[in-house]
C-alpha cells in the first residue's frame, strides 16, 4: 500500500519562477509569517529599549548576576536585540537576525534564567522563563530555517 505524500507548500518565489499556483490565495502563509516575526520581535525590542532606558539598573543587575565587562556586554545585547530585532519584524536579513538572537539567547538563558539554583516558587518563575525562552528559540529557528515569509523585504528582493 503507497504512503500518500503531502503535496510541497509554494511561497511566492516559487509561484512567479516555477508557474506553480497556490493553494488558496488567501490562507496561513499571508499572515502567520509577519505576525510571527512581530511577535517574536516584539520581545526582544522592547527588552533593549527597556535596557536603555534603565541603563544604571541593567549593569547593576547584571553585575549582580556576576557578569563582568558589564560596559562591553550591555551595549552589546541592546544592539543584539534593537538591530536584530528590527531587521527581524521588517524581514530583513531575516535569517541571519534570528540567528543572531537564537545565539544570543543560549547564554542569556542560561545565566539569567538558572532555576536550579532555587527553590520554591522563585524556582517555578524561573523554569517558566527559561523554558519560555527555549520555545522563543524554537520560533527563531522556524525563521532561521524557512526564512521571513510573506510581508518582508527578504521576499521582495526575491521577486
Amino acid at each position: 500500500m503507497a504512503i500518500a505524500k503531502n503535496p510541497p507548500v509554494y511561497g511566492t518565489w516559487e509561484r512567479q519562477h516555477t508557474g506553480v499556483a497556490a493553494e488558496s490565495s488567501v490562507s496561513a502563509r499571508t499572515w502567520a509569517a509577519p505576525i510571527g516575526r512581530a511577535l517574536i520581535s516584539g520581545i526582544f525590542i522592547a527588552s533593549g529599549i527597556g535596557k536603555l532606558a534603565g541603563w544604571g539598573e541593567t549593569a547593576a543587575f547584571m553585575n549582580a548576576q556576576g557578569i563582568v565587562a558589564v560596559q562591553l556586554f550591555l551595549p552589546l545585547a541592546i544592539l543584539v536585540e534593537l538591530g536584530c530585532g528590527l531587521a527581524l519584524l521588517a524581514g530583513f536579513k531575516a535569517r541571519w537576525a534570528a540567528m543572531g538572537l537564537f545565539l544570543f539567547l543560549i547564554p542569556t538563558t542560561y545565566i539569567f534564567h538558572d532555576f536550579w539554583t532555587f527553590a520554591g516558587p522563585e524556582r517555578q518563575a524561573q523554569m517558566a522563563q527559561f523554558m519560555k525562552n527555549l520555545a522563543i528559540m524554537g520560533g527563531l529557528l522556524l525563521v532561521v530555517a524557512f526564512g521571513a515569509g510573506r510581508a518582508s523585504i527578504d521576499e521582495r528582493s526575491h521577486s
